[in-house]
């Protein structure tokens, strides 16, 4: 297992070993074990899998004041990942970073509490499957909007489909500070 940092820190894509021969391949998506051994000990409680056609953008979403971390993972397809960091006092606060993720590249993203998250589908379709830290809470729902400009997040694609919901996201700069994480100190 190789684990990649990003621009931003805590972010990390994973990449891991790969054994195929002609009958198919084996990989592991997930061990404990080799995760902490980079610092990194998740616990989930949850998992999810959603299904995407062409051109859907979903995000950019994050969950205050109960966050989930996620563990990103492309089953079919490709997506275009994105993370951004929503902390309050961050040192990088409003950046965000980006991986693609694909079923013939098998990485993965770890994308921690105190960040939003979001992709668009690459090709025809996407499934796409993430464990999360905690389990989804309506009450603490809540998302960015994915065009904000003061992200400036460069999109692959110019037109996407979108939720209602996500569409009318707000910016972060009108997310009232209570309704976002805080760094720690």
């Amino acid at each position: 297992m190789r684990v990649i940092e990003t621009d931003l820190p805590g972010c990390l894509v994973i990449e891991p070993r790969v054994f195929e021969d002609e009958r198919g391949f084996f990989y592991e998506s997930f061990n404990h074990d080799r995760l902490a051994a980079h610092g990194l000990a998740l616990g989930f409680v949850q998992g999810n899998v959603s299904w995407s056609g062409p051109g859907v953008l979903r995000g950019l979403h994050y969950q205050w004041p109960k966050p989930q971390g996620k563990y990103v993972s492309v089953l079919e397809g490709e997506i275009w990942d994105v993370a951004v960091d929503i902390r309050r006092g961050s040192p990088h606060f409003g950046r965000w970073t980006a991986a693609v993720l694909s079923a013939a590249n098998r990485r993965h993203i770890w994308i921690p509490e105190g960040f939003a998250h979001g992709f668009v589908v690459l090709g025809e379709r996407a499934l796409v499957s993430y464990l999360c830290t905690a389990t989804y809470d309506p009450a603490c729902d809540a998302g960015i909007r994915w065009n904000d400009a003061d992200l400036a997040i460069d999109w692959p694609l110019a037109q996407p489909r979108l939720s209602a919901k996500d569409a009318k996201a707000p910016f972060l700069a009108e997310v009232p500070p209570d309704r976002l994480p805080a760094a720690a100190p």
